[in-house]
Order: structure tokens, then C-alpha cells, then sequence
């Protein structure tokens, strides 16, 4: 038998100028690792087919192509080298394909002489070959010529925004710019500056002391002005409690509790005499203070509290009491260490009648920090973030104040041991007090948009300066020009500019409130700090893990902002049960629309049916799936409408159903708690895309529309295909055009890529505040800057590359 003739080995295999034009083909071939050993035979059928082959060439070839004797790594290696050397010479000239790449290197190789088949044949029948290869050919062209197949480099941003960032943050923060703007001051104070690895006693000293600053700066004479003590403006206030939230979380926290919950607290449940003794000392924090609502107990049930203030005709003091364990105030910030007075909530008690949830006064401790007589206090201890914040938790054994300390402008008690009211019912006049203390939820919805925003800002500007992976051969591409890289950040950005424009709204709301009007704004502003909170958790997740293993270093702020967050679901109201508020508010309004005038209700709600019937669910209307359509701020509009309105006419029937047949009212919203919550959600989102469709609609710089416009879009969108399932269930929605909508998505952060970091950007935060390495261009910690100006070292990825 005879045995088989040996694969010619590579120096051979190149030493033939006939197969120059097929080297590159024949490497790709073999380190492909996809090819079949049928699909080599074939490439080598195909090759061999070339009429200007010599038989010795084709022989060497038949060899170089067999699927049994695969050629070892070592000639590989040589072919592959040889294809690079020559390439040198060549390093100016374009090439797309294999093809092209074997006509320049056959030319290469001839040198003078000429070749036995003209360039432009060569070139059409090494086309025909390299379609039977199957791979795409720009890739292996750079996959073998890497150096010269090399693109400039860019500059550090790689997209210039097509509007003025500074343009687009003057409609950001068109209102109270001038505050915005002050306290932006105050940051920039050498003072203000993260400082890592403090104990938690120091840390909290730390924020005390930056507390004070701010203090002597004017923050409390902006809620509370001298000689208008009573008349303050808190829209400004939350202004800068907003702007504030850039910095440190817990900082914002303790300004919120002491000048917030509870100097409003005298501010809207104190008469003038409070007012002018306790609000001077509470702007300068000369007397810090607390808010003691929340019991251990109870939570967010404030109407059933324990804690008891029962008046004592005798001395004209109200005696305070806890009088279980489970009564205790829990989780009062500042009362562990800095506060030396309470605002506490308790059920008052005159001449033996319980009269409902009230406010007073409570001192803790002296002017020397030493706790008074029994009043017991305990810090809660480390906790999941915001540990600036000091936690703690009260006890009262019959502690004793004086008549003057009730706030009273909802109910006063004589010193004879009278009670009146002007607000009848112990109900009526709870909700009332509450609702006057509304500026805690809108203040925490605006600093929620404040962490989403830092977490976009460093998630957006790493994810244009970060590269990571891109086509063989080439320079990896930056992140977000992956397409999965803009799905999962760029709606995110979208989201937070329509809630900025909503919260703008609630702002404006809660400022010109009236009593006609105050359960409204009660309920607006439950569901947008539900609304935000919640986004502002979803969003700093997502933005961490679009980072990668830099977006878990301490030094780029995410492991702060996530922790720090994390309480605002369920502090000023667990977010579960402010939706379940904002639920019930709806249905009051859905039965009053019917109770005022019900044959008008029913008529006009026939009306609107029969509109959307024929607007959107008629089959013409259903099929549509261009971009006109989808893009139409109205349908979008409609269709959360719709959503609305067919959860609040589904839960009121379930709701009078189980009513009609006799189920208590507390059973009957809870077995339709679901539905409660879908409702509640639909209707705050509905809000949201309303206000920002009307937001960018009076914006008049006519520069900034088309970039808004196809935010409002993205945000629109995103809350169809998000609830798509249920769209889909009641038919505003087929297939098809649920399938477009998810397309078109894709196109517009496609669209809205150039001006990702322009966006960012025009959140106005500065860097000592953002100060994460990784959002202002370095590398953590080091300080390195992502600049591909600086040469290869520049670009090259940091340590944890391959696991992010």
C-alpha cells in the first residue's frame, strides 16, 4: 500500500506566487473553526478550478485544503506572519475583503513583473471563492492585518450633543434658578467634600457640621425668612433641598428632617405664637429638632398610634406616655444624638375623651446635649445607608409639658381643660393635619431624581469613554454603542427628564394649594414619591451594572447611592401604601364624576369610549406601525388614558360588587389589592407623560425641541411596551404593532446617541459632588483619564475588563 503523499509544509506552500492570491483565504479557512470538512473540499474544488494555477500549485493546494491532515499551529503561525510582513508594505491601502487582500499581496510578491491574469479578474474570481468561505471578510482582513486596518483615534467624547447642554439645564431648572443656583455656591466650599472611612460617630459629626455650615449660609431662612417667619417659601426650600441631593444623602436627610418634617410641622400645625418662638431658632439650628411620628407598632398606620398626651387641668401641662413597648417612636432621625426637641405625635386625651391624633412639643434634651428626665433614648444602630443620620428611638414615662406646647392651630385646649376644634370629626381633622405635612414626600420624590440623576450622569459619560469589544481586528467600540448598552441606559435618561417635568408640577401644586384642592395634592404627591423612589432604585441598579466591576468600587458613589436610597420606598409612606392612598382618592373622584350629575357622567363617558374605539381600536388604526403613528404624543397619551380608565371602571365594580353583597368595606379593598395598585400605577404614569408632553410643549427654545421630543417619545413608548401584556389583553394592542413598538424604541435611542452625555450633562451637577472617578473621565482610583489622545496605554481596558 502506498502511503500518502506529506502536506507540503508552509515555506513551501508560499514559495509558489501562483497561490500568493489564495494564502489569505487558506489561513482564515483553517483558524476559522467553523468551516466543514465538506465546505474545505469545496473551497478547494472552487480554488483549483482557477485557470491560472500550475499543477504543481494545484497539488500543493489539493494538500493544504484535505479535512484529514489539518495543518499543525507552527505553520499556521508562518502563513499567517508572512501575510502581515508583506501586508507592511501595503499598509496605506484599503481593503474590504479576502479578496482584495490577495490581489494586493499577489501584486506584492510579482513586484515588477506582471501577473499571468489581470488585477480586475483576479479580483472577480477570488470574489466568487471567498462567498464559499462564508465569513465576513472585513473581519478577517483585520483580523490579519490588525495594524494596518487601525482607525484614528477619537477624541475622549465621541459625539458632539446637537443642542446646548446649558440651554437644556436653563429649562431644567427654570424654576427657583436663582436658589438652585446659591446652593450650587454653598457646595463648592472646600468643606464639602466626601470623606471615606469614617466611623459612624465621626460621620455623623461630620454631617452635623456641614448641617451648621449651611445654617450660617441662610438654607433655614429660605423655608423660614426673618419677620415672615410664617410666610416662608418652601417651593424654594425644596428647591434646594433638591439641588442639595447631589451631595452627600444623609446631609440632605438630616436638613430634611430638622428644617423640613419638622419645622413644617410648626410651620402648618403651629399658630403664630410658635412661630415666632420656635422658627428663628429652628432656621439658625440653634434648636435641632425631630419629628416623632412613626411607633414601632404601627408605621405608617399614624391614625392608630399609641402614644398617649393626656391634659392635666390642674398644672396646665400635657403628661406624654408610652405606654407598651410596641409604642415606642422608631426610626426618628437626629434623635439619637443632635435633637433637643420633638415634634410627637400622640392621641390626645382631655378630661377622659380621646380626641384623635395631635401634635406637641416635647424637649429631650438640655442646651448641654444631656437628656432630661424620663425621657429614654437609644440610637437604632448601623444601618443600611445614610448612617450620617442619627436614628434613634423614644420612650416617654410620663413626661410632662406645658399647655403651650400643643400645636393647635387644629385644635386648641383651654386652660380649664376645654377642647375645641373648627374641624368636626376626629377623621376629618387627622387627614387635615396630614395633608399639611405633605412637603416630606415631595421633598424625598425630589431627591430621589437627584441620586437617578448622579447615577445616569457616571453611568452615561463612563459608558462614552469605556470600550468593550467591537469587530475582529478593530479598536473595541464604546459602550453605549452597543445597542444593548443605549436600551438599557437611555430610557432610563428619558425617565428621568419626564419625572423632573412632573415633579415640577407637584412642586407648583403643593405651593398654591388650597383646601378645595389639598386631598388632590395630598394624593399627587404619595404618588410621585412612590413613582420616583421606586425609579430612583431601579434606576442606580441598572446604572451600577452597566459599569461593570467600576460601577462596584466605593469610589465611583454607586455602593452610596444604592444604600442611601434604598429607605426612600418606605420612609414619608411605604410606597405600597401611598399607592393604595392615591387608589382610593381616584375612586372617590370616579363616584363623585357619577353623584354630581349622573346622567352627564354616564353620558360622557360613553362619548369618550366611543372616541377611543374609533381613534385607535378600529382595524385601520390597529395595523398602523410607522413611525408617525407610534411617535404621535397623542396616541400615547390616549392609550394611558385608556389604561387608566378601564382599571378605575374594573376595580369599582369588583369593589361594589363584593359591597352589594354584603363583604365589609376593609375586605372588599382587600381583595382587589392588586387592582388597587395597577390603578394607582397607571394613573400616576399617565400623569407623568402629560406633564412632560406639556412641559416640553412650552419649552421656547425652539434648538431644544427635537431632542425632547424624541425623549417624550422614549419615555411614551417605554410605558406602552412595558405594559404591553395588559394592552394586548383588551385589544388596544395587536402583535404586530406591539412588535413595532419595541422597533421603535431601538430607533429612537439609536437617534438619541449623539447626545447621551449632552443630556447628562444638562442635569447641572458638579463635580465635587458627583465626584465618581469614573464620571469625570479617570479611571478609579488612580486617577488615570480615559483620553484615546494619549496613545495606546490611554485605551487600554482597566483590570476587571473581561468579568464586566
Amino acid at each position: 500500500m502506498l502511503d500518502a503523499p506529506s502536506r507540503p509544509s508552509a515555506r513551501e506552500l508560499l514559495s509558489l506566487p501562483s497561490l500568493a492570491p489564495l494564502v489569505p483565504m487558506l489561513y482564515i479557512a483553517w483558524t476559522d473553526g467553523e468551516l466543514t470538512s465538506d465546505e474545505l473540499r469545496a473551497l478547494g474544488a472552487a480554488a483549483r478550478s482557477q485557470p491560472w494555477l500550475d499543477l504543481k500549485s494545484s497539488s500543493v493546494l489539493a494538500l493544504w485544503v484535505d479535512p484529514l491532515r489539518p495543518p499543525p499551529p507552527r505553520e499556521l503561525s508562518i502563513v499567517r506572519e508572512h501575510i502581515r510582513a508583506t501586508a507592511e508594505k501595503l499598509a496605506t491601502s484599503p481593503r474590504q475583503n479576502l479578496a482584495e487582500l490577495g490581489v494586493q499581496l499577489a501584486q506584492a510578491l510579482a513586484g515588477e513583473a506582471p501577473l499571468s491574469i489581470s488585477p480586475a479578474e483576479l479580483a472577480q474570481a477570488l470574489a466568487s471563492i471567498e462567498a464559499t468561505l462564508g465569513v465576513d471578510g472585513k473581519e478577517a482582513v483585520r483580523s490579519l492585518v490588525p495594524k494596518a486596518s487601525r482607525v484614528p483615534r477619537a477624541e475622549p467624547r465621541s459625539h458632539t450633543a446637537s443642542f446646548d447642554p446649558a440651554a437644556m439645564n436653563a429649562v431644567l431648572e427654570r424654576t427657583y434658578a436663582n436658589v438652585r443656583q446659591q446652593v450650587r455656591g454653598w457646595l463648592e466650599d472646600a468643606d464639602f467634600r466626601y470623606k471615606e472611612g469614617l466611623s459612624t460617630t465621626a460621620y455623623r459629626d461630620q454631617v452635623f457640621d456641614w448641617l451648621k455650615h449651611l445654617a450660617h449660609d441662610g438654607l433655614g431662612l429660605l423655608a423660614y425668612p426673618k419677620g415672615r417667619e410664617g410666610g416662608g417659601d418652601l417651593g424654594a426650600f425644596i428647591a434646594a433641598f433638591e439641588t442639595m441631593a447631589f451631595f452627600d444623602l444623609s446631609l440632605v436627610i438630616k436638613a430634611g428632617v430638622h428644617f423640613g418634617l419638622f419645622g413644617s410641622s410648626i410651620l402648618f400645625l403651629g399658630t403664630r405664637r410658635h412661630h415666632q418662638q420656635y422658627l428663628p431658632k429652628v432656621a439658625t439650628l440653634e434648636l435641632p429638632g425631630c419629628f416623632a411620628m412613626s411607633e414601632l407598632g404601627h408605621g405608617s398606620n399614624v391614625r392608630d398610634c399609641e402614644t398617649v398626651a393626656r391634659y392635666d387641668a390642674a398644672t396646665r401641662e400635657f403628661i406624654l406616655h408610652t405606654p407598651s413597648e410596641t409604642a415606642r417612636k422608631e426610626w426618628i432621625g437626629n434623635a439619637a444624638r443632635h435633637a433637643r426637641i420633638a415634634t410627637v405625635f400622640a392621641q390626645l386625651e382631655v378630661d377622659g375623651e380621646r380626641l384623635g391624633v395631635h401634635a406637641l412639643l416635647v424637649p429631650l434634651r438640655d442646651e448641654h446635649g444631656k437628656v432630661l428626665p424620663n425621657i429614654r433614648i437609644e440610637d437604632c444602630g448601623e444601618k443600611m445607608g445614610l448612617n450620617g443620620v442619627d436614628n434613634g428611638r423614644l420612650w416617654f414615662d410620663h413626661v410632662r409639658v406645658p399647655r403651650e406646647n400643643l400645636l393647635d392651630r387644629y385644635g386648641q385646649v383651654t386652660e380649664a381643660g376645654e377642647y375645641t376644634s373648627a374641624i368636626t370629626g376626629d377623621s376629618k381633622r387627622f387627614f387635615t393635619m396630614l395633608g399639611a405635612l405633605v412637603a416630606g414626600r415631595v421633598s424625598v420624590a425630589c431627591a430621589s431624581l437627584s441620586a437617578a440623576k448622579s447615577a445616569l450622569t457616571i453611568a452615561v459619560r463612563y459608558g462614552d469613554l469605556r470600550r468593550q469589544f467591537g469587530p475582529q481586528g478593530a479598536p473595541e467600540v464604546r459602550l453605549l454603542d452597543h445597542q444593548a448598552h443605549q436600551l438599557r441606559l437611555l430610557p432610563l435618561v428619558a425617565k428621568a427628564y419626564a419625572v423632573d417635568f412632573a415633579l415640577e408640577y407637584l412642586v407648583d401644586r403643593y405651593v398654591h394649594r388650597t383646601e378645595d384642592d389639598a386631598r388632590e395634592v395630598e394624593a399627587l404627591a404619595a404618588g410621585l414619591k412612590a413613582y420616583a423612589s421606586w425609579n430612583a432604585t431601579a434606576t442606580i441598579q441598572e446604572c451600577r451594572e452597566a459599569c461593570g466591576g467600576q460601577g462596584y468600587l466605593t469610589a465611583n458613589r454607586f455602593s452610596s447611592l444604592k444604600a442611601d436610597t434604598d429607605v426612600f420606598t418606605t420612609f414619608e409612606g411605604d410606597n405600597t401604601v401611598l399607592m393604595q392612598l392615591v387608589a382610593k382618592g381616584l375612586l372617590t373622584g370616579y363616584r363623585q364624576r357619577f353623584e354630581d350629575d349622573r346622567v352627564f357622567a354616564v353620558l360622557r363617558l360613553l362619548v369618550d369610549q366611543a372616541t377611543t374605539v374609533l381613534t385607535d381600536r378600529n382595524p385601520i388604526a390597529g395595523r398602523r406601525t410607522d413611525s408617525d403613528h407610534l411617535r404621535d404624543s397623542d396616541f400615547q397619551l390616549r392609550a394611558l388614558r385608556f389604561r387608566e380608565e378601564a382599571l378605575l371602571a374594573s376595580v369599582s365594580k369588583r369593589i361594589r360588587k363584593r359591597l352589594t353583597a354584603g363583604v365589609e368595606a376593609f375586605d372588599a379593598f382587600n381583595q382587589v389589592q392588586a387592582h388597587l395598585l395597577a390603578l394607582a400605577h397607571a394613573s400616576v404614569e399617565r400623569i407623568v407623560l402629560e406633564q412632560f408632553l406639556r412641559g416640553v410643549a412650552d419649552v421656547q427654545d425652539e434648538s431644544l425641541k427635537p431632542v425632547l421630543g424624541r425623549m417624550a417619545d422614549l419615555f411614551g413608548l417605554s410605558c406602552l411596551e412595558s405594559a404591553s401584556g395588559w394592552f394586548l389583553e383588551h385589544g388596544w394592542l395587536t402583535a404586530p404593532k406591539a412588535q413595532a413598538i419595541r422597533k421603535e424604541r431601538v430607533k429612537l435611542c439609536e437617534e438619541l446617541r449623539p447626545d447621551a452625555v449632552g443630556l447628562v450633562d444638562a442635569f447641572g451637577i458638579p463635580d465635587t459632588c458627583l465626584a465618581a472617578p469614573i464620571g469625570l473621565g479617570r479611571l478609579a482610583p488612580g486617577g488615570e483619564r480615559f483620553d484615546d489622545t494619549e496613545g495606546d496605554s490611554a485605551r487600554a481596558a482597566p483590570a476587571d475588563s473581561r468579568a464586566s
